[in-house]
């Protein structure tokens, strides 16, 4: 879809996840869920901690149980470079929580970078839609389970 073709409610939609996922990043990083601890090094969103901490407490939304019953594929190298979808994959998720994290990483991933012609489904708005309105509840509940919402929110 070209950008002259994309729906005003759909470039909203998009807008709205990218702030509200950045922001996401920003309450982890701030409430000390960092990648790494060692002073100097870059400070990342420690997604993997969060998940670990929260994963026993954390209950699984009809959102959430959407976006794993359609998870979004995921852009890989194939043979001879080609670029490739292939499906997420939650072997090694060890939790609800770590593949629901997994799938709205994917959908921000796919959404800011990934290629977006190849898939079935790669130019559906209405997919597109669903997967935003769908990440974008997950994340709120996230911000619950976190008790984030003054720093979601800038509420000081």
């Amino acid at each position: 879809m070209r950008k002259g073709e994309i729906p005003s409610e759909l470039s909203l939609l998009a807008f709205d996840f990218f702030y509200w996922f950045s922001r996401f990043e920003f309450c982890l990083k701030e409430n000390g869920y960092l990648k790494s601890e060692i002073p100097g090094q870059k400070a990342e969103p420690g997604w993997d901690k969060f998940i670990e901490r929260h994963a026993e407490t954390y209950v699984l939304t009809a959102e959430a149980a959407e976006l794993l019953a359609a998870p979004p594929d995921r852009q890989v190298v194939g043979a001879g470079l080609v670029l490739e979808w292939a499906p997420v994959g939650f072997q090694d998720c060890r939790s609800d929580l770590a593949k629901v994290v997994r799938t709205v990483k994917t959908v921000r991933n796919n959404l800011f970078h990934g290629g977006k012609h190849g898939a079935a489904g790669w130019d559906s708005p209405q997919r597109t839609q669903s997967l935003l309105t769908s990440s974008a509840a997950v994340l709120e509940g996230l911000v619950e389970l976190g008790d984030f919402r003054g720093d979601y929110e800038r509420f000081y």
